[in-house]
């Protein structure tokens, strides 16, 4: 069986990712080839939702920091949108105006945003946006649906070191419902959910290693500490695999 190791690098490698897997290609030494099997909708539904985790999560890291904003956006009662179409389009007004009060400012906005309607009907949009003194202000005065809660994302209680709970619950959906401490899911809470970001934040290709075999420790470059660390099984494929972020001592930021 291989094992693989995959390295993504952030902010000029003050933040590392690493990724260690089984990926089941290939039987033990003079053995055949590991029969492939095919996943549930359930499975494939949770692989999903982790592979797009995963993808927030990285631009979280590469692009935004604790001074950055978590927003909630709601709507009142008499201002609920018919749709989800009308509720993209009250975000896309909001960003035009944002957009063009950063850009008088010479700041780049960078975005995470998603639109959730509930199970009784309610919507808002939960959105991690660049921060700068004026955001909450601004977003005040382009947002007339509803009220707005704001923090910064060091204040957050999904906020941590590895942004694992935050890009989790930014990206929730009507399909999978949020893992709990026991490590089975609970019942969706949404009913319908539209994900998206701006898309001035590339990602660069990671690093990748095949591995003699499955290293027991994690390996702690010299100059770096363990942020979190993560053993789990992939749902679809039944392999163990182990994630950990690092992040350099001496960080410049």
């Amino acid at each position: 069986m291989a094992t693989r190791r995959v390295i993504h690098t952030f902010r000029d490698g003050d933040v590392k990712e690493v990724k260690e897997y089984h990926d089941g290609r290939y039987g033990a030494k003079g053995l055949p080839r590991e029969k492939k099997r095919k996943p549930t909708q359930e499975q494939m539904a949770i692989v999903n939702a982790m592979n797009k985790a995963e993808t927030a999560r990285h631009r979280l890291l590469e692009y935004f920091g604790k001074k950055d904003y978590f927003l909630t956006l709601t709507y009142r009662v008499d201002a609920r949108p018919p749709d989800m179409e009308r509720a993209k389009k009250d975000f896309s007004k909001l960003m035009d105006k944002l957009r063009r009060r950063y850009k008088k400012e010479e700041i780049e906005l960078r975005w995470i945003r998603n639109i959730e309607r509930g199970t009784k009907g309610a919507w808002h949009i939960h959105l991690i946006i660049t921060g700068c003194r004026d955001t909450i202000r601004w977003v005040e005065g382009c947002w007339p649906h509803g009220g707005i809660y704001a923090e910064q994302l060091e204040k957050s209680k999904y906020y941590e070191e590895d942004c694992s709970q935050l890009a989790s619950y930014i990206t929730k959906s009507e399909k999978v419902g949020e893992k709990k401490e026991d490590g089975s899911r609970e019942k969706p809470r949404l009913s319908e959910s539209s994900y998206s970001t701006s898309k001035n934040m590339p990602l660069k290709p990671p690093k990748k290693k095949r591995l003699a075999r499955w290293p027991k420790k994690i390996h702690v470059p010299q100059g770096y500490y363990v942020a979190k660390s993560h053993e789990g099984i992939n749902p679809a494929t039944g392999f163990k695999y182990r994630r950990y972020t690092l992040i350099r001592l001496n960080r410049r930021i």
